[in-house]
């Protein structure tokens, strides 16, 4: 989906290659594909590949719920591997614990912030990869891009530090891409909305048990997600 001027264009394309993506770029006139500036994207390659080779004159913006689900998974990570070796200690504190890790500290009850202060005594490392994700949160709150680069790379520090090799990996990621990450204080566009689109093309795809054609499958999507109005015209 892209919006330009509050003009919205909805297109879908069969696979994540860079081909396909010039696809989607070319339901665009050129006048359009001018008038972008920014493209907020994942660290999918032909992603940006694509988005250079179209529009040059646009700025790629890493988006920021793609890489706190990266921080999520590492977290999760963590927690699995040190879950195997307390339970071969006979101590279960981190059995049943999974869901209480990917939540922010502000959306848990009083009870399960209770809990997390006492799994943080028991669960070192799944304790520590929690608060490293937890803190890149105050990137996105920083005043200018000036800023978040001196943030990140205190935090970046912090990650490399830690001992833990799936927030290192990510921590090593997110450093590649900064400077898709910096673009977001001159933008500030995120995916929250093609996320959400997406949500309702898995819902669409579900309720009709599968397409026997990508052209099917395209056409309900924008029949669905298009708004299209089919009221017939009234006359007077």
């Amino acid at each position: 989906m892209v919006d330009i001027d509050r003009s919205r264009v909805l297109e879908v394309a069969k696979d994540r290659t860079t081909e396909a993506c010039n696809k989607l770029w070319s339901s665009l006139s050129e006048a359009k594909k001018k008038g972008v500036s920014a493209v907020a994207t994942d660290f999918w390659r032909a992603y940006s590949n694509s988005t250079r080779e179209q529009a040059p004159q646009a700025e790629i913006v890493h988006d920021r719920f793609h890489v706190s689900q990266y921080l999520v998974d590492a977290v999760d990570l963590v927690r699995r591997k040190e879950n195997q070796s307390l339970k071969k200690q006979g101590d279960d504190s981190l059995v049943g614990t999974r869901q209480l890790w990917l939540f922010n500290l502000e959306n848990l009850e009083q009870e399960e912030q209770r809990r997390i202060d006492h799994l943080q005594r028991a669960a070192v490392k799944t304790s520590r990869a929690w608060g490293i994700k937890e803190m890149f949160r105050d990137f996105w709150t920083c005043r200018s891009s000036v800023w978040a680069k001196k943030f990140f790379d205190r935090w970046y520090a912090w990650a490399i530090r830690s001992r833990l090799k799936p927030i290192k990996n990510v921590a090593v990621m997110l450093k590649k891409h900064l400077q898709g990450l910096l673009t977001y204080f001159r933008h500030r566009i995120t995916n929250a909305q093609s996320e959400g689109f997406n949500s309702r093309v898995q819902a669409i795809k579900s309720a009709a048990r599968g397409f026997r054609s990508f052209e099917n499958y395209r056409i309900r999507i924008l029949f669905y997600c298009g708004k299209l109005n089919l009221l017939p015209e009234t006359s007077h």
